[in-house]
């Protein structure tokens, strides 16, 4: 009997994440000094499959910073080797990646379908958006914007007290593929919503005089993905012409600076822009989606993992918004609430010299549409589990996060415009 439970517990764990099995890989954490150092970890990306976890992708790293990067089993005595050499200073934040990768499930609710408490899969998600709806019919509908490029619904879910032409807040989750906590949240919000409705009065507030456009997840093929095939893949699943790489990283394929810095024209990069702005039909669905409820859309709040920050325009130039000052103390104030609850720590700032440069951004587009409040949540952590965040941590996070967005709610319902 023991034997068979090991062996169900094996199969479970591997039947998490099909294909790779990611055992021997490592991630590393170098500091980087300047141009010197810059230059050895391109030419080792130019050499080994290099996976960067932060910055996106080589060409993002600055002097004076750290880079996150996830190695392949034989390629990690090579690129020990010369970091050693060149005296780079480095730690290994992950030993063994396929332990992470298998230490994530590690939430103690027994749940069989849908549970807020721990990843869930797409079809579960999608059962999710149906039955959230149809449960509460006086606070959220369910909608679809569009198709991904697999042909799969891209839901969107309003979440209100019904009325007419309420201003409103827009919430996307899921951009990345392998950023799983950003659906959680966007799930766990849903549920507080509703359950606290009529019971706190923050929550009731909001949900009388705001709609709340929650998308759960933007990049649908690539969750599955993610599921499937390759824990750690970030693109969409698109397929380009005269190419044999596939995906598009959604977060540069807007129509903001559109593949000026920060990103890549090569298809097989992690960071590639997509052959035009808005070429993607996931870009497009939700560009469309805002575009036509403009003149109600008063805040667009995008989640992503990981770093913990709190990032407003711009990303795809050193410069700043008209109420840059205004944003400042905004992020400023957020950051605090957020800390308040289990002590976690965001940093707060402009894209560009807060992270790094990147154009196309949702961000910065929805922030050009004439959107004042824009802002890219960085969930946790700072890198000890990077995109593997253990399911134990999600109701923390999740907890945290949601004091943040009702705090910029609560400041948008007062500044409306």
């Amino acid at each position: 009997m023991l034997a068979l439970l090991v062996l169900v517990t094996v199969a479970l764990a591997s039947a998490h994440h099909g294909g790779e099995h990611f055992e021997g890989e490592k991630v590393f954490r170098v500091n980087v000094e300047d141009e010197n150092h810059i230059n050895i970890i391109r030419e080792l990306a130019s050499t080994t499959q290099i996976d960067f976890w932060k910055p996106d992708s080589v060409t993002q790293i600055k002097p004076h910073s750290t880079v996150d990067f996830h190695v392949k089993a034989e390629d990690t005595v090579t690129v020990e080797n010369v970091l050693k050499q060149n005296e780079l200073q480095y730690k290994v934040l992950i030993s063994n990646l396929r332990n992470a990768v298998e230490a994530q499930f590690d939430s103690r609710v027994r749940a069989t379908g849908h549970s807020y408490e721990k990843y869930n899969k797409w079809e579960t998600i999608e059962a999710w958006t149906q039955q959230v709806a149809t449960e509460n019919p006086a606070l959220i509908s369910r909608s679809v914007i569009g198709t991904t490029f697999e042909g799969r619904a891209i839901y969107l879910l309003k979440v209100g007290k019904v009325g007419q032409n309420k201003p409103a807040i827009f919430m996307d989750c899921g951009f990345h593929a392998r950023e799983w906590i950003s659906p959680a949240f966007c799930q766990w919000f849903v549920r507080e919503a509703v359950r606290t409705y009529g019971h706190e009065i923050q929550v009731t507030e909001l949900l009388d005089k705001l709609d709340f456009y929650v998308l759960p997840v933007l990049n649908i093929d690539g969750y599955i993905y993610t599921w499937t095939k390759s824990r750690l893949w970030r693109k969409t699943r698109s397929t380009h012409a005269g190419s044999s790489c596939i995906g598009t990283d959604l977060n540069r394929n807007f129509d903001a600076g559109w593949c000026e810095i920060g990103a890549s024209q090569n298809p097989c990069a992690e960071t590639y822009c997509g052959p035009a702005a808005e070429s993607e039909k996931e870009t497009k669905a939700l560009a469309d989606f805002i575009r036509n409820k403009l003149s109600s859309i008063k805040a667009y709040l995008t989640i992503h993992s990981y770093s913990q920050m709190m990032i407003y325009p711009y990303s795809y130039a050193y410069k700043l918004g008209e109420n840059n000052a205004e944003l400042n103390a905004l992020a400023k104030a957020t950051v605090k609430e957020l800390a308040s609850l289990h002590g976690t720590e965001y940093t707060y700032g402009p894209g560009a010299t807060t992270i790094y440069p990147a154009a196309g951004g949702s961000d910065d587009w929805a922030y050009d549409q004439g959107i004042r409040y824009s802002f890219t949540f960085e969930l946790r952590d700072t890198g000890r589990y990077g995109f593997l965040l253990p399911e134990s941590q999600i109701q923390a996070t999740c907890e945290e996060t949601f004091l943040a967005i009702k705090y910029v709610a609560s400041y948008v319902l007062e500044h409306l415009y």
